[in-house]
């Protein structure tokens, strides 16, 4: 359904995304995920024709987003992070202008309008100005604006930013009850968004993909390493230390106290044994030795802090 291949954008010296390659199936719900700056917006942007790219090319639905841009915007409905709405309109009305310029037939733009305020959650609000909506309202209506001409994809930048908890549950549940209908591209930094409601995750760090796979595959990644925890009866204040013979053992990390400790370890079942056998030998009293799955956060983190990489990103 969308085809990026080689995308790369320069602001002058400046580089934001760096030949970026990756595809998106119909009916995926994919997160774009990265740390702010990352590049993410930009990417967006030339996937919906609002840019154009210093090289590569990107598709939608076979159709080239610049040498067919009107075939691309007929099948994308995008909300960029800044939701697109005209505060002096109502918001029935909006949406109905809306639904003209992206060309629904006439006959139909009312049902298309009732959808889009039905899926949205509209309703109660439909005959009042946008400028008077909250902001969670004028993000529904952003959203109902991608949506009122039915497209193929839906590309949804940042659309919880600056909402309260509540608002952010709503956007959230609307999001998925859209699966299936589209194929959405969610970009974002929030990792708790993306694991509730996308199913494949590409990351991007300093304008390069450094991940792309399915969110479980992606926080087992790692084969053969693994996180315990450990609590112990007394105070140890350097369990790396006790711990530095064990050679398997990549990093210990003090918890909420020196009775707890988090290992990371490369290796099986003998060299947590060899780490319990060290522990209880120094006397240091093991209440609790459980294993953790690394989770998405864990592959995140690694892969966009410390790395080195030329330029920077936008």
């Amino acid at each position: 359904m969308i085809q990026v291949s080689d995308l790369t954008k320069d602001y002058g010296p400046r580089r934001a995304i760096d030949k970026l390659s990756f595809s998106v199936n119909k009916g995926d719900v994919v997160g774009f995920l990265g740390p702010n700056g990352a590049g993410k917006s930009t990417t967006m942007k030339i996937i919906t024709g609002f840019m154009a790219p210093s090289h590569g090319t990107a598709s939608v639905a076979g159709f080239d987003v610049f040498e067919n841009p009107i075939e691309v915007k007929k099948r994308i409905g995008y909300l960029p992070e800044t939701p697109p709405v005209y505060a002096d309109m109502y918001v029935r009305e909006y949406l109905r202008y809306v639904a003209a310029l992206k060309q629904v037939p006439k006959d139909k733009i009312e049902k298309y309008v009732d959808h889009a305020i039905e899926k949205t959650n509209l309703g109660e609000v439909q005959k009042r100005l946008i400028h008077h909506l909250s902001k969670g309202f004028k993000q529904r209506v952003g959203i109902a604006q991608a949506i009122v001409s039915d497209p193929e994809v839906l590309i949804l930048d940042e659309p919880t930013v600056g909402l309260d908890p509540k608002q952010v549950a709503e956007i959230r549940d609307l999001i998925k009850a859209l699966k299936g209908q589209h194929t959405i591209i969610l970009s974002t930094h929030i990792l708790p968004e993306v694991e509730a409601t996308c199913e494949k995750v590409i990351i991007i760090n300093k304008g390069r993909i450094v991940a792309e796979d399915s969110i479980h595959s992606l926080a087992t990644m790692e084969k053969g390493h693994q996180r315990l925890h450990v609590r112990l009866r007394k105070d140890v204040s350097d369990l790396k230390s006790v711990l530095a013979g064990v050679s398997a053992v990549t990093s210990v990390t003090l918890g909420a106290s020196q009775k707890e400790w988090s290992i990371d370890l490369a290796g099986g079942e003998d060299v947590v044994e060899s780490i319990s056998s060290l522990i209880v030998t120094q006397g240091f009293g093991l209440l609790e030795l459980t294993p953790a799955k690394r989770d998405l956060e864990d592959v995140f983190l690694k892969l966009t802090y410390g790395q080195e990489s030329k330029g920077g990103a936008v």
